[in-house]
């Protein structure tokens, strides 16, 4: 009944997903830099957002 697998989003969302997704690494070192020199609880959640974000991306969860 339903596709699976990574093409069963239409190909221009693909690209703003794999865009958006180029972005993941350059912000989660500016944010693990940021939260080592002023750790703080909002710091440490959003880097563990980002991180997270980037694994369910490389494993194909998203």
């Amino acid at each position: 009944m339903f596709k699976k697998g990574k093409y069963r989003l239409p190909l221009w969302l693909r690209r703003v997903r794999d865009a958006g997704y180029q972005f993941l690494i350059p912000l989660s070192m500016f944010q693990l830099i940021r939260t080592i020199l002023f750790p703080t609880t909002i710091d440490v959640v959003i880097l563990a957002i980002l991180v997270v974000l980037y694994l369910t991306y490389v494993a194909g969860v998203l």
